[in-house]
């Protein structure tokens, strides 16, 4: 898998926690660097250790899997990717302004427990592991530290659109997957 594509998992895993940053934003009156880090750790923490685990798991029973491997990196990639969008028309999300362990754990997991389903597809697919959780982890402390700066100074305008952009990108890598296996795709 190229490092465009990989960018463009890292993108769109990160949407959700990119989503949740901006609410952060909202909540903080008076933003400090440290928020931006703390929040950027916790999400790209676990944005990067999800997939591995996910990876890991899905090396296990990889044997199984191998025949439809492109199939059910589809699928996943397809069920996360219209959640998203499902979520992108939802209701508004309450968050307080705490960043202590108690609050933000609850939201590093919410937020990647799509990543440990694309983690099961990297063991589907030729993934060098180390460099996408390298990747998801790096895209998503960016993508969450700057969340959480757009939150504070533009609101919550830009929430909807992040999980709507990321449920898309998703949906597409996945089709691509599925396409290049069937050899439908001649690049």
């Amino acid at each position: 898998m190229s490092f465009v594509e990989l960018l463009l998992f890292g993108i769109g895993l990160s949407m959700d926690a990119f989503a949740v940053s901006i609410c952060k934003g909202l909540s903080v009156r008076k933003l400090r660097p440290k928020h931006a880090i703390t929040v950027g750790l916790w999400f790209g923490g676990f944005q990067a250790l999800m997939p591995l685990i996910g990876y890991l798991l899905g090396k296990q029973f990889e044997w199984l899997i191998t025949s439809i491997d492109h199939w059910i990196a589809f699928i996943l990639l397809a069920l996360i990717g219209a959640n998203m969008i499902r979520e992108a028309f939802g209701e508004e999300e309450q968050l307080d302004d705490s960043f202590s362990v108690k609050t933000m754990l609850p939201l590093a997991v919410a937020t990647s427990i799509d990543a440990l389903a694309v983690g099961v597809s990297f063991a589907c697919i030729d993934v060098d592991i180390v460099s996408a959780i390298a990747i998801i982890g790096t895209t998503t402390f960016i993508l969450s530290a700057v969340g959480i700066k757009i939150g504070n100074v533009f609101g919550a305008k830009y929430k909807s659109k992040a999980e709507f952009l990321g449920g898309a990108v998703l949906i597409l890598l996945g089709l691509k997957i599925l396409l290049e296996d069937l050899g439908l795709l001649p690049f």
